[in-house]
């Protein structure tokens, strides 16, 4: 399992403490050190069944300051994508990656299902 996050997100760390309370072995990808590509975002996105939306980190002051909240409507797929791989700050996180499972955000019932 690769656990991509930012150490500094609270969430991530309560998604941190989850994994290890549950003795789940994962490695750690930071996600602001080691950005995710654009092959890897697309994988991912396809994995998850979630809309694309959904890996923005909406809350997330680069996200306000591009005032993307008007302008992803109008983007294609391909350039959310691309968007998003410009900078681990634009990605929402946790994100759990587990095989053909891809879980983005925290949320204890959907981990458990792991």
């Amino acid at each position: 399992m690769t656990f991509v996050c930012y150490p500094k997100c609270t969430t991530c760390k309560k998604a941190q403490k989850w994994l290890d309370d549950n003795g789940k072995s994962y490695e750690v990808r930071d996600i602001k050190e080691n950005n995710p590509t654009y092959e890897e975002l697309k994988s991912w996105y396809e994995k998850s069944g979630l809309p694309l939306k959904r890996f923005f980190n909406t809350s997330g002051l680069l996200y306000k300051s591009m005032a993307l909240k008007d302008k992803l409507p109008a983007m294609s797929e391909e350039e959310q994508l691309k968007l998003l791989a410009t900078d681990g700050m634009l990605v929402k996180r946790p994100i759990l990656v587990s095989g053909d499972t891809v879980l983005v955000g925290f949320k204890e019932a959907e981990w458990e299902k792991l």
